[in-house]
């Protein structure tokens, strides 16, 4: 019995931590674009100081992992050093990610946090339908429902979007969702295509996440020198950068790596209830800080994303076992007739 309480305690304790993330996430990042005084900083930056610090903290937990520096030293040279085929194929993912991480940047500088943090479960049907196109899997009528409602939900809240009235800076709507639009189809694509590299082989996940990390500081640098190149040799990396941004950086870090340890001690009806937590909290953040007006078609489309996502996280009935007790059901009756 107590064995059964630490786990549900444990299971309590990385929903909750998991939530906060989300939530915080979104609202801290909200905040250093739109309200947080002084000079605005790079994003372009903060997303590959992102990916370095996700690089050590992955090197971090191989070395955990391998037990002695000689072992971690062979595990680099056999995975990384001596295999450029398996960076190029872990540089796609890595080169999503980092677009996809750009474009919560811009979808949350035109966008109040919970109208993102809403939109953005839209990453549920475009990851199902990655799923089913490159995995082979199929979804059960109800996960399909859900999608269907999910989109639902979403074109409600984006119908009359809410206004922030805290907010000064001058922002569009459209070219936020367009920009969150993008995120969730990489989202989408990305996870699923990382997911599929995983199964390929018996390669450690830290290793995998070292490969695609060292790929991503690549594209990220590239695109700091694309985007923000001049103005970064004038004003420096760091131009812009304060308190909130570090945070902003330590979530976006530390969020990614700490749940993809945890999901695997947690099933999908409790994700599902960390995504409509994240969205409750983001809201109430959303009225507190920014002066967000919840609107009715707001407040309706949220309600039916926060169900749509408990409903596909339902656990699918095992189709072969049914069918096995009808036949047996069937083999009974004939029994019974004769």
């Amino acid at each position: 019995m107590a064995a059964e309480n630490a786990s549900v305690l444990f299971k309590l304790y990385c929903l909750t931590v998991m939530t906060m993330i989300a939530a915080a996430y979104t609202v801290a990042l909200r905040y250093t674009r739109t309200i947080s005084s002084g000079d605005l900083y790079f994003s372009t930056t903060a997303v590959c100081i992102t990916e370095v610090i996700k690089l050590i903290l992955s090197m971090g937990m191989l070395t955990k992992e391998t037990g002695s520096p000689t072992r971690l030293k062979n595990v680099l040279v056999e995975h990384v050093l001596c295999s450029p085929r398996e960076l190029l194929k872990l540089s796609v993912p890595s080169l999503v990610y980092a677009v996809q991480n750009n474009m919560a940047f811009l979808a949350l500088s035109n966008l109040d946090a919970a109208v993102y943090q809403v939109t953005y479960q839209l990453k549920i049907p475009c990851t199902a339908l990655c799923t089913v196109l490159m995995l082979n899997r199929s979804l059960s009528r109800l996960q399909w429902f859900s999608v269907f409602m999910l989109c639902g939900g979403v074109s409600l809240v984006q119908w009359k979007p809410a206004e922030a009235t805290k907010v000064q800076i001058e922002q569009n709507p459209v070219l936020g969702f367009m920009a969150i639009a993008v995120a969730v189809v990489c989202s989408g694509f990305a996870g699923v295509y990382f997911e599929k590299v995983l199964k390929s082989s018996d390669t450690s996940l830290w290793v995998r996440n070292i490969q695609m990390y060292m790929s991503g500081i690549l594209v990220t640098l590239i695109g700091v020198f694309m985007n923000d190149g001049e103005n970064v040799l004038e004003k420096g990396f760091f131009f812009g950068y304060t308190p909130w941004v570090c945070f902003v950086v330590f979530l976006a870090s530390v969020g990614g790596l700490y749940t993809s340890v945890v999901v695997k001690y947690t099933d999908n009806i409790m994700k599902g209830f960390s995504a409509a937590a994240a969205i409750v909290l983001s809201t109430v953040a959303s009225v507190l800080l920014f002066g967000l007006q919840i609107t009715l078609s707001f407040a309706s489309g949220a309600l039916l994303v926060c169900v749509s996502i408990y409903l596909y996280g339902l656990p699918k009935q095992d189709t072969s076992k049914l069918s096995r007790q009808h036949t047996d059901q069937e083999s009974k009756q004939k029994l019974i007739t004769v």
